[in-house]
């Protein structure tokens, strides 16, 4: 399975932005998928995970304003994020975990959950 993100860039404070995640090599079934992020110098962290139910968790600094979905037949997850701060500058990742379908719980925002992982988009919030 190959993950790909895109929807990346730069956006002003406030602004939205969409981040799609395609898969290749993926099948039809549903697994626990979810994104996250790393900013500059900091850990990666998880944004938003969401398992084969839809069933979705997220990030404390990011309720209220950012929603996971799952796109279509695809069932890769697609992040919507209204609201944008600065903080929220980051690389983000769209990752996978093949052996686990059930994935809610504060536990499945730790990206060492997941073992399968895209290359990651840019975002950039700044005025």
């Amino acid at each position: 399975v190959q993950l790909v993100e895109s929807g990346g860039g730069s956006v002003q404070p406030g602004g939205p932005l969409r981040l799609p995640c395609a898969a290749s090599g993926y099948g039809s079934s549903r697994y626990c998928m979810g994104w996250f992020r790393q900013a500059p110098g900091k850990a990666r962290e998880g944004v938003a995970p969401i398992d084969a139910w839809s069933r979705k968790e997220y990030a404390d600094s990011v309720k209220g304003r950012v929603t996971i979905f799952q796109a279509n037949a695809t069932s890769t997850p697609h992040l919507q994020m209204n609201s944008l701060k600065p903080e929220d500058t980051a690389m983000y990742y769209c990752a996978a975990e093949l052996t686990r379908s059930y994935c809610i719980g504060p536990w499945s925002l730790a990206p060492d959950v997941y073992k399968t992982w895209g290359q990651g988009t840019q975002v950039i919030v700044s005025s």
